[in-house]
């Protein structure tokens, strides 16, 4: 880990945190309130953002949870209200560096993971997130085995 805690919320953009957002569910709130945080500046989310987040919003549409229209409409406001956060510097966006690469191997070897969870976990421990939000429970044990401060959103 690096230094000092950050006083920011990681938000797993691999699995339904981020859907959390934008398709109402079973811990919507929580998300809803972070990013009410956010906006008015009490505290910064980050994200690994490549093709996550809309990776999830697709695989929500293939397996039936959202048809095409609430897709359409939910990816816009995604790739809308990403743009404004970052404007805003109400959110972070955490490039992939080597270490981070590196420590993502090394979690998908320990735990057996996908790539993309090892990732988001490894971007968090980067930059030694406060917390650590997902709505997926394996991942959710691994960050807290990982000494991360997790939140599982169910």
């Amino acid at each position: 880990m690096r230094g000092k805690r950050e006083l920011a919320i990681y938000v797993d953009s691999s699995a339904s945190a981020i859907v959390k957002r934008y398709i109402e569910e079973l811990g919507s709130n929580v998300v809803r309130e972070l990013y009410l945080k956010a906006y008015s500046g009490g505290l910064p989310i980050i994200q690994r953002m490549e093709c996550w987040g809309l990776g999830a919003f697709d695989r929500a549409k293939v397996i039936g949870r959202v048809d095409e229209e609430t897709y359409i409409t939910v990816r816009r406001r995604f790739l809308l209200e990403t743009r404004r956060m970052a404007r805003l510097r109400s959110l972070r966006v955490v490039p992939l560096r080597m270490g981070i690469l590196v420590e993502g191997w090394k979690l998908i070897e320990k735990y057996h993971i996908y790539e993309a969870d090892a990732i988001q976990l490894a971007s968090a421990k980067y930059v030694n997130a406060s917390q650590f939000l997902t709505g997926d429970k394996q991942l959710h044990e691994v960050a807290t085995e990982e000494k991360l401060n997790s939140v599982y959103l169910r």
